[in-house]
C-alpha cells in the first residue's frame, strides 16, 4: 500500500489543512484577542505546528515514492526562499516565541 493510500494518512493531513485554516482565519483577529486568547491562540498554533513536523517527518521516513516526491517538492519550494524545512520549523518557532514575550510584556 502507498504512503497516501493510508486511510489515517488521508484523515491526518485533512484534520492537519482544516486545522491550519481555522487558525490562519482566526489569526487574522489576533490583533483583537485580549492576553487569554492571545496565549490560546499561541498554544493551539504551537500544537499545530508539532503536529506538522511529525507528519512531514513521517513522509521523510517512508519508503514511499510519492512520499518521498512530496518531500522534495517542499523543499524545493522552499528552496525558492532560500529555506529549507527545518529553517522553515525554526522560523515559525522563533515567531511563535516573539509572540508569546509581547503577550507577556503586556500582562
Amino acid at each position: 500500500m502507498g504512503f497516501f493510500d493510508s486511510e489515517l494518512v488521508q484523515q491526518e493531513a485533512m484534520q492537519l489543512f482544516q486545522d491550519y485554516q481555522s487558525l490562519m482565519q482566526l489569526g487574522s483577529d489576533y490583533g483583537k484577542f485580549d492576553r487569554e486568547g492571545k496565549k490560546l491562540y499561541i498554544d493551539q498554533m504551537e500544537a499545530m505546528m508539532e503536529r506538522y513536523r511529525i507528519f512531514m517527518k513521517r513522509f521523510e521516513l517512508s519508503e514511499d515514492f510519492m512520499a518521498k516526491m512530496t518531500v522534495e517538492q517542499l523543499k524545493t519550494q522552499l528552496g525558492q526562499f532560500g529555506m529549507t524545512p527545518s529553517q522553515m520549523f525554526d522560523q515559525m518557532n522563533q515567531t511563535l516565541e516573539r509572540m508569546k514575550a509581547e503577550v507577556e510584556q503586556t500582562s
